[in-house]
């Protein structure tokens, strides 16, 4: 028997279940979402991986959308808050009411105390409204007035925003695009796709998202999570990562490379991916795979070559390209 076999996903039964459920998890998504067959798999990784996502793409090409969709199959918490300039912290944490009965006040926690929280429009939040994500996103919970308030599992964010239109918009602190395990870049719909959207909203959008239902629930989506951790990544797999994390730290193009948080999202969401698609261990395409979606939003291009019009997925093709893939 190989190594391979050894490793097959039939040494882990409940990959299996995991494999079937997430497939029950892909139909829901899809009875309302055309396409996007890519940020529908990465989302349902971010979500077994536990992660956060940012999700970046022009209007109109079903951001929210999907997002809602992947709260909706969940049967869990929900909140959505539309971020905008005059957006205060407190207005996403929460903030102390006094209470007349007691005389005292008392902590009402604000829309972030969700398990699924839809961030619309990131990016149009002032500076001290996106640093009172850092604690919420990285520890999951909040801290106010000397007390912390832990988060019910599971927390995520799913945030959009817009390349395009930059007026009135802030760019995010480096700190917190660190703290996204993935950034989905989301491209308009081909001729055939665009076609099967007019035709489900000509024959009624509004009843096939109401059709969507909770198919996972939290105690589900926890012991999901227990057998991620159990599927196999080899050494030279994990060695594989850091050579490609530590070239983002010595390349001539990059200023800022990506920190070790991003070798901890890669080893975990090719652990996910690989669950998702029925194997219990990961290969080196799982990692090239997902190296675009976590490092993409972690790297700061330099200066000279941003302006001649140097992306970073171009520089993440170049570092897979030098170095050598492990077999």
């Amino acid at each position: 028997m190989t190594n391979e076999e050894n490793l097959s996903f039939e040494t882990h039964p409940d990959i299996t279940e995991l494999h079937d459920k997430v497939n029950v998890l892909r139909n829901e998504i899809q009875k309302c979402l055309v396409g996007q067959e890519n940020m529908t798999d990465l989302l349902l990784t971010a979500l077994l991986a536990n992660g956060h996502v940012l999700i970046e793409g022009v209007p109109g090409i079903a951001k929210t959308l999907a997002a809602r969709l992947l709260a909706k199959t969940i049967d869990a918490g929900f909140s959505r808050l539309q971020f905008t300039p005059d957006l205060m912290p407190s207005d996403v944490l929460g903030t102390s009411v006094f209470h007349p009965a007691s005389g005292s006040f008392v902590f009402r926690k604000g829309p972030i105390f969700s398990n699924i929280v839809l961030i619309d429009e990131i990016n149009r939040a002032p500076a001290k409204t996106q640093s009172a994500l850092f604690e919420v996103m990285e520890e999951r919970q909040v801290s106010y007035d000397g007390t912390t308030y832990p988060f019910e599992f599971p927390f995520m964010v799913l945030a959009t925003q817009n390349p395009v239109d930059h007026e009135g918009t802030y760019r995010l602190p480096e700190a917190q695009l660190d703290r996204f395990m993935f950034k989905i870049l989301v491209n308009y719909p081909n001729a055939a796709e665009e076609l099967k959207i007019l035709e489900l909203h000509h024959s009624g959008i509004h009843s096939a998202f109401e059709s969507v239902t909770a198919v996972i629930t939290p105690a589900e989506l926890e012991k999901y999570r227990k057998i991620i951790d159990s599927v196999h990544i080899e050494a030279k797999l994990q060695e594989y990562i850091v050579a490609i994390v530590q070239s983002t730290r010595n390349h001539p193009f990059i200023y800022i490379g990506a920190s070790p948080r991003a070798s901890l999202s890669l080893i975990y969401a090719a652990k996910a991916l690989a669950a998702i698609r029925g194997k219990g261990f990961a290969v080196p395409e799982d990692i090239q795979e997902l190296a675009y979606p976590v490092l993409r939003h972690r790297l700061v291009i330099s200066p000279e070559k941003e302006m001649e019009g140097l992306t970073n997925d171009e520089v993440i093709s170049q570092i897979l390209r030098k170095i050598e893939v492990p077999r």
